[in-house]
């Protein structure tokens, strides 16, 4: 496991954003039948979601949330030095998504920002990233706006589209003595690449047919749309993951009653449970936000976050926090935030109406 200490650095507060549009999985049964619609909310425990509207994105939702956040925490636009933007689907191949919330957020010119592309994962790689950076920089403060779209490239006659809803949230960091070191620790296997994937759009293969049908599978999709393959996902999830989080504890001699809580990926609630219950946790001591969220993919984590303390009373927690998916990809963590600087789950149906780009 690649494991990196990081000194001095704190999170200084998370905020949340979902789109307006709700979606009651119940409302899938006339198209997939009764069955598979109650069979499928049980093992996943995925009850609804909230989906965004064709001209809203992902970065509409992380500036909402940055945005709130800011203005919640009277932190000056000219203070922000570094800016991460992490998501697998961005608002357009180019410029990397991160400039244009640079410019929304009104950040100086004196800031670094960059975009990476990763999926369920991508809090623990999102806090590596940044963390790597300060510690080696003179960047004080900084941001993290990070989600996903999948609703997006989910096809709705794949039954994988009951699975997962849309969110964005910004973290934001700063450098303070006396906080607790970040320890965080990542896995990649390249190998498995094909395990979640939208094979078609972009310069691997390019300009084939949008014709929906059925695949081996029994689902009918794309080469547009998501591709997941269940089984391989799942078996990583129950073995590769647990198995981390134990050897992480073990490096970091710690147990689980060492936290107040575990923050998995909210991928799926069967899952969620055997990895507790592999690494000594109980279910009590693991929120859960994707009976109501579903799987925001990259998301997950902090949503979870603002779901479960936005809003209640200032207390201090010491967390372990594990994300993994699309690579294959996986991490693990510990973190600690005061409650009071988490923000209540923010509701919005606004998007960037500059920018759509045109030659006309």
């Amino acid at each position: 496991m690649i494991t990196s200490i990081f000194h001095d650095i704190k999170i200084k507060g998370i905020a949340a954003a979902v789109p307006t549009q709700k979606i009651d999985n119940m409302e899938y049964i006339e198209r997939f039948g009764e069955k598979d619609v109650l069979k499928n909310i049980q093992m996943t425990g995925i009850k609804g979601s909230y989906h965004c509207s064709p001209q809203q994105t992902i970065s509409d939702l992380g500036y909402i949330a940055a945005e709130h956040l800011l203005n919640k925490l009277n932190i000056e636009r000219h203070s922000i030095q570094a800016l991460i933007f992490i998501a697998s689907y961005p608002d357009y191949f180019c410029p990397a998504t991160s400039f244009v919330l640079h410019k929304r957020l009104g950040l100086p010119i004196d800031c670094a920002v960059y975009d990476i592309n990763l999926g369920c994962s991508g809090f623990i790689y999102g806090m590596q990233a940044m963390c790597s950076l300060m510690q080696c920089s003179n960047v004080n403060r900084s941001l993290i706006i990070i989600g996903d779209s999948t609703s997006k490239t989910a096809s709705p006659l794949d039954k994988t589209c009951m699975l997962f809803g849309d969110a964005g949230a910004a973290i934001l960091l700063e450098k303070s003595k006396e906080v607790e070191n970040i320890t965080i620790g990542v896995r990649s296997d390249g190998n498995r690449f094909k395990a979640i994937i939208v094979p078609e759009g972009a310069f691997r293969r390019c300009g084939g047919s949008h014709e929906r049908v059925m695949w081996g599978d029994g689902n009918i999709r794309s080469d547009y749309d998501l591709y997941l393959n269940g089984a391989d996902v799942f078996s990583f999830s129950i073995t590769d993951v647990p198995k981390m989080i134990l050897e992480y504890m073990e490096i970091t001699n710690t147990k689980a009653n060492n936290y107040d809580c575990l923050l998995l990926h909210q991928a799926n609630l069967f899952i969620m449970k055997h990895v507790a219950r592999k690494v000594g946790f109980y279910m009590d001591q693991v929120p859960v936000s994707l009976d109501r969220y579903g799987n925001n993919s990259a998301s997950t984590i902090p949503l979870t976050i603002c779901d479960r303390y936005g809003g209640t009373e200032n207390t201090s927690i010491h967390a372990l926090a594990s994300g993994f998916g699309a690579g294959l990809s996986w991490g693990v963590m510990n973190l600690d935030f005061d409650t009071g600087s988490i923000l209540p789950i923010i509701y919005t149906d606004d998007y960037y109406r500059e920018g759509k780009v045109s030659h006309t």
